[in-house]
């Protein structure tokens, strides 16, 4: 009976089951609700934070014109920390649509807002395919102003009439105003550029450039630009080993004292020989030698030439960028120069000019049609500005030797013969070798322009820009633009000077009187297109 008794009292009673049980239901349905409750309460904050302006926009509209009229690199100094964390959290749409940060409106209209205030300058008879995506590649790096003087292609009003819409861009078309204007220039009495006078094809291009980069000083002052830049539109600078990949933030770290930047130009180096776009295909890029040791860019050089005559296929002595100031000039395509001083020049570490030069197999061709010259080594000498004297013996560039392969292959060989002299010669197929100099840093990948480039495609930018253009020119632009396409054609037959300037002007010139008033320092001779060093240069450093 006790045991019984016992057992019984061990056992729970109904009553106090049922109480249990529901007082565990009750604590359960509270946590759920809890649960529940607590995201929803905090999704509810977030979005009244956000409507009254707590958080944020996304970084679309930060960077908008209609917004801060910001993006990166437009700041003189970095962004606060704080508003870097709370960017991070945005809220994404729904539909997935490319986008580019940089552009909502394509025509967005702060350049005046940006300092120091860059051009550039150009002369080109490409069309819009090359022309927007280097134009627009080097507007979000910085670059506000162009002033584009145009022929050919450029020059066809189909082409002139986008290129006009765009702003920040000024269109200078060769017209016979134009050529009569600049056969007034004081170039023509000085001699730091006589030597490339009435010379055809290289020669004429030399002498136009400089006398166009004349004009842009101008109108840079005018517009209030503190630097400028004269860029070809197979180039886009690289601006390297800044806080940003800024052009703008670059230059603006410079000292004032500093009148003239140099940079180095890489060259790219094409793995295929079907390469349609550039600035979206090529990645890898040979270093200039300024950027390379020396004992790395003499120890590499039978690989990095591949059998070519020089380390690079063309030139290699950069492109600089200058202070707008009193006196400027400029000294050649590559370089500045001062009528009052020797500029106090200084060259970057680290930020470069890529060049894609021949990576398209059609640029044989089209480099072979520039001018009217035949495929013999004498014509070819008389049209190409490319006899360098490096060693003061009378002796000729190695430089001249691959342009003449180049020009003699495009002018007589078969389609066939050409590809295979073009893979032979320029397409770098090897990827041992490729592999070996991108680890001794003599290649080099280089990403962000071809990341810009797409990012400007996807968004829709040259679309955009096309779509908006007007339907036709103005009588006058129509006019100029019709004038500039005729007389580039028949710049393939004769020079600039005897063209227009030149028969009846050659004799005038030949009396003109030298400036007697300046230095030898101060008209040095315009900086030509010129080699990196060869092995017959090494010791000659070496010695130095």
């Amino acid at each position: 009976m006790a045991g019984g008794l016992y057992s019984s009292s061990l056992r729970p009673s109904p009553l106090a089951s049922s109480s249990s049980s529901s007082s565990h239901t009750s604590f359960a349905s509270k946590l759920l609700l809890l649960l529940t409750l607590l995201p929803l309460t905090l999704a509810a904050f977030a979005f009244v934070l956000q409507w009254r302006g707590g958080v944020d926009d996304d970084p679309v509209s930060r960077w908008s014109p209609e917004a801060s009229h910001k993006f990166p690199g437009m700041d003189s100094t970095s962004p606060p920390l704080a508003t870097v964390a709370r960017s991070d959290c945005v809220l994404l749409p729904d539909t997935f649509s490319p986008s580019f940060p940089y552009y909502r409106d394509w025509k967005y209209s702060f350049e005046s807002d940006l300092k120091p205030k860059i051009c550039i300058t150009t002369s080109t008879s490409a069309g819009l395919e090359q022309i927007l995506p280097w134009m627009f590649y080097h507007k979000v790096i910085g670059v506000t102003t162009f002033f584009l003087f145009v022929e050919g292609k450029a020059a066809s009003p189909s082409v002139s009439k986008v290129l006009e819409s765009i702003p920040g861009v000024k269109v200078v078309y060769r017209t016979r105003e134009l050529e009569e204007q600049q056969a007034k220039s004081r170039i023509w009495n000085e001699t730091w550029l006589s030597s490339f006078f009435y010379k055809p094809c290289n020669y004429e291009l030399f002498v136009k450039q400089s006398l166009n980069m004349e004009m842009a000083i101008v109108m840079a002052r005018d517009s209030g630009v503190d630097w400028i830049i004269h860029l070809d539109t197979d180039e886009l600078m690289h601006p390297a080993g800044g806080r940003e990949y800024s052009l703008r933030q670059l230059l603006l770290d410079v000292p004032e004292n500093v009148d003239m930047v140099v940079f180095p130009n890489y060259e790219s180096s094409v793995e295929r020989d079907d390469i349609k776009e550039p600035f979206t295909e090529v990645s890898m890029f040979k270093k200039n030698y300024d950027h390379l040791p020396k004992d790395t860019y003499f120890g590499m050089y039978k690989e990095s030439t591949r059998g070519n005559p020089n380390y690079f296929l063309t030139y290699g002595n950069g492109k600089s960028a200058a202070r707008i100031q009193d006196h400027l000039r400029p000294n050649g395509a590559h370089r500045w120069h001062n009528y009052r001083k020797s500029p106090n020049e200084i060259k970057l570490e680290e930020a470069a000019v890529l060049h894609y030069t021949y990576a398209k197999f059609s640029d044989l061709t089209s480099r072979r049609d520039r001018c009217g010259c035949k495929p013999t080594k004498e014509d070819v000498k008389r049209c190409f500005m490319l006899e360098f004297d490096r060693s003061g013996n009378g002796s000729s560039s190695l430089l001249r030797t691959c342009h003449l392969q180049a020009f003699i292959i495009a002018s007589t060989a078969t389609e066939e013969e050409m590809l295979t002299w073009y893979r032979e010669h320029v397409v770098w197929t090897d990827k041992t070798i490729n592999n070996k100099l991108l680890k001794k840093g003599i290649l080099t990948r280089i990403y962000a322009p071809m990341a810009i480039m797409q990012g400007l495609r996807e968004s829709g930018v040259f679309r955009s820009v096309i779509e908006s253009a007007p339907t036709t020119l103005s009588r006058d632009k129509f006019l100029a633009s019709i004038e500039s396409s005729n007389s580039s054609r028949a710049s393939a037959s004769q020079s600039l000077p005897s063209r227009k300037m030149g028969r009846s002007e050659v004799s005038h010139a030949t009396n003109r009187r030298v400036l007697e008033s300046t230095d030898s320092a101060i008209h040095e001779v315009a900086v030509s297109p010129l080699p990196p060093p060869g092995m017959d240069d090494e010791l000659m450093l070496i010695e130095a």
